[in-house]
């Protein structure tokens, strides 16, 4: 990923997920997090960030908006795309916030005039009229302290759960002796998962037992429950050994 960034031309503009990785399940650490904000300014380049899962991978949506504060901190303009659809359950209403952070100075507030005009014509020409229904839920729950203290603790639960998941299915894999390693669920954070099952192997699970993941063995891990979670990792074990 450094190397990609180094070799990117100056100025270019770098996509960047700050949390709960989608597809991978891998997220930088923040020492990582500051060596990508190193090269990121010495290449002048624009950070962008796709903030889809705040609150799902540690359940804390201060340590999952890390990375961002981190490159705020360090003087970075940039732009951050939060979605509310997975944290919110709004997923059918398209709500969110776009954020425009621009370098402090004595003209910021003609600047932020400038961004501003050039986003409504820009929202004006996309979209028009946006569905208000997901924005008022989210504005009236964000701008009220027991509705957010609520909300909170609704992430840490869910996001627990899903930590709860990755542990019994890796820990169920290592018993039945599936064959390979498998600290990399574990090791992966947030929603989804890589599991490093081949696209036979993938066809093979939904052929013989209706269980569906992508091609390239992405699962979503909030498809899994304790009623669920046998059954899948005795699937994978089976196809492991028999599909090579």
């Amino acid at each position: 990923m450094k190397a990609a960034i180094q070799a990117a031309p100056d100025r270019s503009i770098i996509l960047l997920h700050p949390c709960a990785h989608n597809p991978t399940g891998v997220d930088p650490t923040l020492d990582q997090w500051k060596e990508l904000a190193a090269i990121i300014a010495q290449k002048k380049h624009f950070p962008f960030f796709d903030c889809a899962y705040q609150g799902f991978a540690s359940g804390n949506l201060a340590q999952d908006a890390a990375a961002i504060r981190y490159f705020i901190e360090q003087g970075f303009e940039t732009v951050v795309c939060q979605s509310f659809a997975k944290n919110f359950g709004l997923y059918g209403e398209r709500a969110g916030c776009f954020h425009f952070v621009t370098s402090p100075g004595p003209d910021a507030s003609t600047t932020i005039s400038r961004i501003g005009s050039q986003l409504a014509i820009l929202q004006r020409s996309e979209i028009s009229n946006p569905p208000l229904y997901g924005a008022r839920i989210a504005a009236t729950v964000l701008n009220d302290p027991k509705l957010f203290a609520e909300w909170e603790d609704n992430l840490k639960t869910m996001s627990g759960r899903i930590i709860t998941m990755r542990n019994e299915l890796r820990s169920r894999l290592e018993k039945l002796g599936t064959p390979g390693t498998w600290n990399h669920i574990t090791d992966q954070i947030g929603m989804f998962s890589f599991t490093g099952l081949s696209e036979a192997q993938v066809l093979k699970l939904r052929e013989d037992y209706h269980i569906y993941m992508t091609k390239n063995g992405r699962i979503s891990m909030a498809g899994l429950n304790s009623k669920n979670i046998d059954l899948v990792a005795s699937a994978i074990d089976s196809v492991v050994r028999e599909v090579q």
